[in-house]
């Protein structure tokens, strides 16, 4: 990397957040989640189910589709990091993962109402996320590289996940404009879906798994310009047993480093409870609010927005006071707004009955989407940073993929609690619960994890 500057360096690996992020944003999030749960509760109604049940059973399918994606990922994601430090290579895995990430989102296309298989929807969404979250493990671990000052890389980290956020704002934006329909078959731009997508078939929705896998295609080169993995003489073969037996004894040797540990511990609960919130915000609006697409859509808009702004502030936050505060004063808030969602109902908010018709169960979601976006964005960037000061710096890429497993770990918990919560309440509001007890747990391990960590810089 010696003839590419460090700023480029430094852009190069943004422009990873910006690349990535649509698939949080337009996949899972705001667009097909939703489209999912629309399309399989429909499917469920024509088979003779009630529409409530129907509602919380595609909520569940939802759920359990991830809870699978994330078991494989929790498996995998600490042995091929092993491998990867082991070898010194990272970018001929971050390639591959691309490749199930544009594979996985186009093939997203192919989930037509008319011939709708909730197997093959989830399959191939499984396939795209799968190939994001593993080329993540990868490109989180070039952070420490990136700066030779270390209280520098809170600002980066904040700043790399703001730039992701504007990314998914402004391919959010592009969706809404330019492709989905609304009731009147115009986009908000007030045209026609373009190529003449048709809104009978869904394609003007569909076409957000394309569009995904395109707009990664196109953002990634940047990445792949500037980015260059540090190699030594021992780094010319993959190394799976060695890589193996490395992990195995940073396993084993993890009880002898605490604060790491409780860090892991700490993380794998409170994202687990973020992601859960991300990954059924938009189903829950759809169901409980009766919200529209292009609603959710502006929703997502907002959230991002407001992601991509305290990020930035985040960042710098981090910068002055370190990555512990910044961590618990976002929790904090997202168990707050947790409860705040849980509250609301189209004719009800915070246990308060309203007049038929009020929008104040509109507007209070629409807050609880700026808190959560605010919170989670700022929570996910300082997070990043605090696993530089608790992981061993000669095997960072390990370090993220053991960050990966305890995200991963449970991250079946989550979709799994809220799918058997949805299942047994029969309603997709108390079925978001779990999410409310998780973050709490994760606060409580806190008080475990050093600020600096357990290894000497």
């Amino acid at each position: 990397m010696a003839n590419i500057s460090a700023r480029k360096r430094i852009w190069g690996w943004y422009f990873f957040d910006w690349a990535s992020q649509p698939y949080n944003t337009l996949m899972l999030t705001f667009i097909f989640g939703p489209y999912f749960a629309q399309t399989a509760t429909a499917a469920l109604v024509e088979g003779g189910m009630t529409l409530d049940a129907a509602k919380a059973q595609s909520q569940a399918y939802w759920g359990y589709g991830l809870t699978m994606t994330g078991i494989l990922i929790a498996v995998l994601a600490p042995i091929l990091g092993a491998v990867a430090d082991s070898s010194g290579r990272k970018l001929p895995w971050i390639w591959l993962f691309s490749i199930l990430y544009v594979v996985g989102a186009a093939g997203t296309w192919w989930t037509a109402p008319q011939d709708f298989s909730v197997i093959w929807a989830l399959f191939f969404f499984g396939i795209g996320l799968i190939g994001m979250e593993f080329a993540t493990i990868f490109t989180n671990s070039y952070l420490p590289e990136l700066h030779e000052d270390s209280t520098e890389l809170g600002r980066i980290s904040g700043s790399g996940w703001a730039f992701g956020y504007v990314g998914g704002v402004v391919a959010l934006v592009a969706m809404l404009m330019l492709f989905q329909a609304g009731d009147n078959g115009k986009t908000m731009l007030g045209i026609s879906p373009l190529f003449g997508l048709d809104p009978e078939t869904k394609a003007d929705t569909r076409i957000v798994g394309p569009l995904t896998a395109i707009w990664f295609a196109v953002f990634m080169i940047p990445f792949f310009l500037y980015i260059r993995d540090t190699l030594t003489p021992q780094s010319d073969r993959y190394k799976l047993g060695k890589g193996l037996r490395d992990l195995g004894h940073t396993l084993t040797n993890l009880p002898r480093h605490p604060s790491l540990l409780a860090y892991l511990g700490s993380s794998m609960f409170y994202r687990d409870a973020l992601n859960g919130m991300y990954t059924f915000g938009g189903i829950y609006a759809l169901g409980v609010l009766n919200w529209s697409i292009i609603e959710i859509g502006v929703f997502g808009i907002l959230a991002a927005i407001s992601g991509a702004v305290f990020c930035w502030i985040g960042g710098r936050v981090d910068r002055a006071v370190g990555p512990m505060p910044v961590i618990v004063t976002c929790c904090i808030i997202l168990i707050l707004t947790a409860c705040l969602i849980i509250s609301l109902t189209p004719t009800s908010a915070m246990g308060i009955t309203l007049a038929e018709g009020s929008a104040l169960p509109d507007i209070l979601f629409y807050v609880a989407g700026a808190l959560i976006g605010a919170a989670g964005g700022a929570l996910q960037a300082s997070s990043r940073n605090m696993l530089t000061r608790q992981g061993n710096p000669e095997r960072m890429t390990e370090a993220f993929g053991l960050y990966a497993l305890s995200g991963k770990a449970t991250s079946f918990l989550a979709p799994a609690l809220i799918a058997i919560a949805s299942d047994v309440t029969g309603s997709q509001r108390l079925g978001i619960t779990p999410v409310v007890g998780l973050f709490i747990i994760g606060l409580i391990l806190l008080a475990w994890v050093k600020p600096q960590g357990d290894f000497s810089k």
